[in-house]
């Protein structure tokens, strides 16, 4: 089965025609990047999200010091994009670039919207992905302001294991809004427990 067939249905009610998906996946492109690669960059408008097949990614801001602060990860059968600049159309104030070796499949804006309207499976599929972000941004937000480090690593565990063998444990932290010696300090503790 595609694997962009695949993914979107798990998340419908009804049963994706082969029609239906061919037209889905006209108004999808394919996209390699090579580890290191920028999908995007700071200044840039977001054009397109980028459901990945393969590889992992990255996405972070610099702040005025030349800190990166990581605000997301990606993996297979993820979405990367910035949705503020994607929706808006305005310039992104992120950069998102490869971690590893790519494939993807880009959809525009346009795409997007015209898909909601022609195919009410790609429709639902999209409501389900806005909810699932929606409570997972939720979450995050929650767990980022009102717990300490070792329990925003501990949910980080519990909610992305996979994450841990992908990225390096500067990233994880960056991610957590910790730093690396803090990360390692909670993992020896937890090791010893």
């Amino acid at each position: 089965m595609h694997p962009l067939l695949n993914y979107i249905s798990q998340y419908v009610s009804t049963l994706v025609s082969d029609e239906d998906f061919e037209v889905i996946l006209s108004h999808f492109s394919e996209k390699t990047l090579r580890k290191r690669q920028y999908f995007l960059e700071e200044g840039e408008i977001c054009k397109h999200m980028a459901f990945i097949v393969k590889g992992a990614m990255r996405k972070y801001y610099m702040d005025e010091k030349g800190t990166e602060h990581v605000i997301d990860l990606y993996i297979e059968n993820w979405w990367a994009g910035d949705r503020e600049s994607f929706v808006m159309q305005t310039p992104s104030i992120y950069f998102i670039d490869a971690w590893e070796d790519c494939e993807m499949f880009l959809i525009s804006r346009q795409s997007v919207t015209a898909l909601c309207e022609q195919c009410p499976a790609f429709n639902e599929f999209i409501l389900k992905l806005d909810e699932r972000n929606s409570i997972a941004s939720q979450k995050r937000i929650t767990y980022s302001v009102s717990f300490n480090a070792e329990k925003r690593y501990q949910f980080f565990l519990d909610s992305h294991p996979y994450f841990v063998d992908r990225f390096p444990q500067h990233v994880v932290a960056s991610y957590l809004g910790i730093t690396k010696d803090t990360l390692s300090r909670i993992r020896r503790k937890m090791l010893r427990n």
